[in-house]
């Protein structure tokens, strides 16, 4: 979803979602922001929900460190029941202080600890646990027993072995696009998911993308990175530009995907640089070659 694009609208998160509803993709996903003019991550589930009937729904990532754990574990479950248990949840850290202090949260609870004791809160409620000395449990149960799927938002190994307790898998991100470096971080996390007795992770990974002809694409993806890094200065956002992300034609995109294919990659989150309806149509036709 381009939900860090500007100027949305109903119309426009609609047309995104039912087009990649109707495609063959296999999840919808969005990230999480707080102090930008992002459509809240919660409250846009609920409509994704409503607006798709197929897709798997993925937050690529939420911050447990941002919510009260019993209250999102209530809001995903509610999530999963809405989009009849099409809820995969990724979860991560986040990378901005400035949206931990927009909330009121500690900074310091930043941490994978932090994280681990709120996914272990959100598990117990999902199992119907009683988490507070109230008459009922909180409900609503998810679809999904134990309940949704829960990937890690990571692009470290360190990160990747400690999650191995809890998740399902990766929500990664790729800067550069380098698929060796990325079966790297998927090996770090098919030992430790061995060693912790669990069946072999789901392997993700995402990039932020845009797809046309000649320069047109990567200067796409130079204004978009200005608007989204508008905590890092202007000219190392610049300077990374060049070489963040992937620009280019559909060919090209085709060529990439098979590459991260033949490392075992289960999916690819892309991350629209655009609000442009014709950007997923492209990658529709790109994607449908390789179903």
């Amino acid at each position: 979803m381009p939900v860090m694009e500007p100027n949305l609208d109903t119309a426009t998160l609609r047309a995104w979602a039912q087009l990649v509803d109707r495609g063959p993709f296999s999840s919808l996903c969005w990230g999480e922001r707080i102090a930008f003019d992002n459509p809240e991550t919660l409250t846009l589930l609920g409509a994704l929900a409503a607006w798709t009937d197929r897709v798997r729904l993925v937050t690529t990532v939420i911050i447990p460190q941002l919510h009260d754990p019993v209250m999102l574990a209530k809001a995903l479950a509610t999530g999963d029941m809405l989009s009849g248990g099409r809820l995969t949840v990724g979860i991560g850290v986040g990378g901005r202080h400035e949206d931990y202090r927009a909330v009121g949260a500690d900074p310091a609870t930043q941490t994978m600890r932090q994280m681990a004791e709120r996914v272990a809160v959100m598990k117990r409620v999902w199992a119907g646990e009683k988490v507070t000395d109230s008459t009922l449990p909180v409900g609503p149960p998810p679809v999904q027993s134990p309940g949704p799927e829960l990937l890690v938002g990571t692009m470290g190994p360190r990160t990747v072995r400690s999650a191995a307790s809890w998740a399902d898998g990766l929500a990664g991100t790729t800067m550069d696009l380098d698929v060796a470096k990325q079966n790297e971080l998927f090996d770090v996390a098919r030992d430790a998911w061995r060693e912790a007795g669990k069946a072999a992770p789901h392997l993700a990974t995402s990039f932020w993308f845009a797809i046309g002809d000649g320069d047109a694409p990567r200067e796409q993806v130079h204004r978009h990175l200005l608007r989204y890094m508008n905590w890092i200065p202007a000219k190392i956002v610049d300077a990374m530009a060049p070489t963040t992300g992937w620009a280019g034609t559909q060919d090209e995109l085709r060529t990439v995907l098979r590459r991260f294919a033949e490392i075992g990659t289960d999916e690819i989150h892309l991350i629209p640089t655009s609000s442009d309806l014709d950007q997923v149509r492209r990658v529709a036709e790109v994607a449908a070659d390789l179903v």
